[in-house]
């Protein structure tokens, strides 16, 4: 042992992360108690359907939903949850899977939901079907969609409606529920960056979704490979039944019954899209004891630190008379953020040469750079120390200096 951390080792240089819990970087610190868990799950073997079990009950009792499903991140279930939607409990689809040949297999989703990160359901093997417009952004008063336009867009080749959560979306997600379930189509949310608050556990579920995607790696601060798919248990079932290694003699099949109903199902499914989307008996183990301190944490005072961290920032930038900061409470993210306007004609450089400088620096410093066109950054401090914190105001009062 040389005394230099693992990233010094490998000649990795580290981030500070201002950014907030962007998987890129790598999402957030994991809790010490998830990781010591870890450490332990890595001494025993345990069947991992059996553990899944396990963790579909616990995930079922804080969500208020019927089962839940550790998987890799919140993408995975994405796909794992459209595999479900266009599947159901038949093992021949299963087996073809991504060939979507004969079956119902369209993906309503408003134009305004789609992102690179709806791959993931494409890779499942569905087409996804736009609905809508941006005619919101023109001001008139019009909704990204109208309710009418899912209701034609549903049809006997729809397996599903996708739903990418935004606190501003329109229609609201109970209507988008309601229309869908006339149709007896499930509804699937992409909620993966939308914990805290502690609520929206549950409030995606009682909004009637039947299926809800989280990120165990961002503000659960679980480990940053696991996501959470909570929902219907003949849906969560069909993930169990395309994920789990069934590769087994169909004489000594014998998966946990509150997980997969082996009397219902004509015998051992082959192995599914899922496989290659495995999660591990540490991963779900972390996952779980994350989630237990995420529920257990007092948000209130979290969110206070959150807070006098931001103003921590906007109070050492304040001095510098080429930024305007302000503290943005949480209106497009789950923490108070602060949004840094720079006037480049008096800082003598561009925001984008600013931010791109500052990930040059040593260590790196990343930002949030959403808005660089509009000559704004942001600096988050879900996932600073304090004295991380200094450090970025130090960093972008140099660059300043220089310039």
């Amino acid at each position: 042992m040389t005394g230099q951390s693992v990233y010094e080792e490998l000649d990795v240089p580290t981030v500070i992360n201002a950014a907030g819990t962007k998987t890129r970087i790598g999402g957030s610190r994991i809790r010490p108690k998830a990781a010591e868990a870890m450490v332990e799950a890595t001494e025993s073997f345990v069947r991992l359907s059996d553990l899944q079990a396990a963790a579909s009950e616990r995930i079922a009792e804080l969500t208020g939903a019927e089962a839940g499903y550790v998987t890799n991140g919140a993408a995975g279930a994405l796909l794992l949850g459209t595999a479900a939607s266009i599947a159901a409990d038949d093992l021949g689809v299963m087996a073809r899977l991504p060939d979507t040949e004969g079956v119902a297999d369209e993906v309503v989703m408003p134009r305004t939901h789609r992102t690179g990160y709806d791959h993931a359901i494409r890779a499942a093997g569905a087409t996804i079907v736009d609905v809508g417009t941006n005619d919101r952004h023109l001001g008139t008063g019009s909704q990204d969609v109208e309710p009418w336009e899912y209701d034609d867009a549903i049809s006997e080749d729809t397996a599903a409606v996708a739903h990418v959560y935004k606190s501003d979306g329109t229609p609201s997600l109970s209507t988008v529920c309601e229309i869908a379930h006339d149709h007896d189509v499930p509804v699937i949310v992409d909620a993966a960056a939308e914990l805290p608050p502690v609520e929206n556990l549950s409030w995606f579920t009682e909004q009637g979704a039947d299926l809800v995607a989280f990120s165990g790696g961002k503000g659960i601060r679980g480990p940053q490979t696991t996501g959470i798919l909570a929902g219907r248990a003949d849906l969560i079932e069909s993930v169990a039944l395309q994920q789990l290694d069934t590769h087994a003699a169909a004489a000594v099949w014998d998966p946990p019954a509150s997980l997969i109903d082996t009397e219902a199902i004509d015998g051992v499914p082959r192995q599914g899209i899922g496989r290659p989307l495995k999660v591990g008996k540490e991963e779900l183990v972390g996952l779980l004891a994350a989630l237990d301190l995420f529920v257990a944490e007092d948000h209130a005072a979290t969110r206070e630190e959150w807070r006098a961290r931001a103003e921590r920032i906007a109070d050492g930038l304040a001095p510098n008379d080429a930024l305007e900061t302000t503290i943005d409470d949480g209106a497009t993210s789950v923490a108070p953020e602060v949004v840094v306007e720079l006037d480049e004609e008096s800082a003598g450089l561009t925001t984008v040469d600013l931010v791109g400088g500052l990930r040059k620096a040593d260590p790196r410093v990343f930002v949030g750079a959403d808005a660089l066109a509009e000559r704004r950054f942001t600096i988050s401090p879900m996932c600073l120390t304090d004295e991380e914190a200094d450090y970025v105001v130090d960093r972008v009062t140099a660059a300043l200096a220089v310039a």
